[in-house]
């Protein structure tokens, strides 16, 4: 970070591991955040390491180095900090020695497989952007009579119900009795896409499981499961200088 320019704050809160970038703003919005003593109402300011940052009435901590892992979701969790209708959380489940961390993007309630945790809220928004070209890749089991023309007919983007969805790649791997596996890979990712494009063909998705998000996958990890990536891993996928110097210190 460069003293002179300093970052914009939301950012600053992310580096940190406190929250997402989109967190931090409406933190700030909600009056959580203070400079200099100056409580802040808009997100639009450039801090340096020489303004004093307070969250909640506690400094900023020093930013960790950047951390990645990868976690087996087990299907029944919602993807989410605390649920209004009190249902099991992610977060809930994960193992008591990890430190804050925010999920790469997110698998829906019944959903299972591969979930990537960091505790940079600036990776976890930067893995999330179709910018990064990273495709994921699922096993699906669905419920019906599989037509593998419409199949092949995704590779072109499919429209439903008014939401346009990019090319899919899907695949028959074999069928048993009613259900069917197919191997899908998706580009962008849409909330819910898999289900909503198969009702579409008269499928519907009795079990979904995500094997790998870009260059990372679930492999053999047990049902949560969590393993952290190698620092090795982190400099050749994403070119993260993982013994950098701290780059935040909340001088008083």
């Amino acid at each position: 970070m460069s003293d002179n320019k300093g970052e914009r704050i939301a950012k600053v809160l992310a580096r940190a591991g406190l929250c997402s970038r989109r967190e931090a703003e409406r933190w700030i919005t909600a009056g959580r955040v203070s400079v200099n003593g100056k409580v802040l109402d808009s997100p639009a300011l450039a801090v340096t390491s020489s303004d004093q940052v307070v969250v909640d009435g506690k400094p900023l901590p020093t930013a960790e180095p950047t951390r990645l892992w990868r976690y087996h979701k087990p299907p029944g969790l919602v993807t989410t900090n605390s649920d209004p209708d009190g249902r099991p959380t992610v977060f809930e489940r994960l193992p008591k020695n990890l430190p804050r961390v925010l999920t790469v993007g997110r698998l829906d309630l019944n959903s299972e497989g591969l979930l990537l945790l960091t505790n940079d809220g600036e990776l976890s928004r930067r893995l999330e952007l179709p910018e990064m070209g990273w495709s994921r890749k699922y096993r699906v089991r669905v419920h019906g009579k599989v037509d593998e023309r419409r199949l092949e007919s995704l590779k072109n983007g499919i429209t439903v119900d008014g939401v346009h969805y990019a090319p899919i790649e899907a695949t028959l791997e074999q069928t048993t009795g009613h259900n069917a596996w197919l191997l899908m890979t998706l580009h962008e990712g849409k909330n819910r896409e898999i289900r909503r494009v198969m009702e579409a063909l008269g499928l519907t998705v009795n079990r979904l499981i995500r094997t790998a998000y870009g260059p990372f996958q679930l492999g053999n990890l047990v049902r949560g499961g969590v393993v952290e990536m190698p620092p090795k891993v982190l400099r050749e996928n994403l070119q993260i200088k993982t013994e950098r110097p701290k780059p935040w210190k909340n001088k008083r």
